[in-house]
């Protein structure tokens, strides 16, 4: 009878838990559906024309031009890029994964823009080098001088991981 009723227990609790598991991941997955199929929300773009309009300031007080390219918000780069800087044809553009928004708007607004436009300057001075893909360190003074936050030429995974869930001591 002891083992009857203990059973039972284990067995509401595993329904309990399968049930939770599913409403979870109905969220999860109605969330990512929402993202892939809706802009970035007003709010990350806000963000992010603020810090374009900070960058641009900094690109005019520092190099004495007005630098205005189009940044493209794509859900078409592969996931490995958070952004690229292009030149084709005379023309400069920056473009930004949107799938990284997802992971980590503030590191794409706060890291990955400067970096890219410093490329994208990069192309405005006639500095174009595969060297070091890109990140020579004319690249990198560039990328400070415009307000980039740490000119890395790869992404800091863990800076991605301490700026999500803050830094724990």
């Amino acid at each position: 009878m002891k083992i009857g009723k203990m059973m039972n227990n284990i067995f509401k609790i595993f329904i309990t838990i399968t049930f939770a598991s599913l409403i979870l991941l109905t969220v999860v997955i109605y969330n990512d559906v929402s993202f892939q199929n809706n802009p970035l929300s007003p709010e990350i773009q806000n963000r992010l024309v603020k810090q374009n309009d900070i960058i641009k300031r900094n690109i005019h007080n520092t190099y004495g031009i007005d630098f205005n390219i189009p940044i493209v918000i794509s859900d078409k780069l592969k996931a490995n890029l958070f952004g690229l800087a292009s030149y084709r044809n005379g023309e400069i553009k920056i473009t930004l994964n949107k799938k990284r928004f997802q992971e980590n708007d503030n590191y794409m607004i706060d890291y990955v823009l400067a970096h890219e436009y410093a490329h994208a300057l990069m192309f405005h001075f006639g500095k174009f080098t595969r060297n070091n893909g890109g990140h020579t360190k004319q690249w990198q003074n560039i990328c400070f001088s415009i307000g980039g936050k740490k000119c890395d030429r790869f992404v800091g995974h863990d800076d991605i991981l301490i700026e999500k869930i803050g830094v724990v001591y």
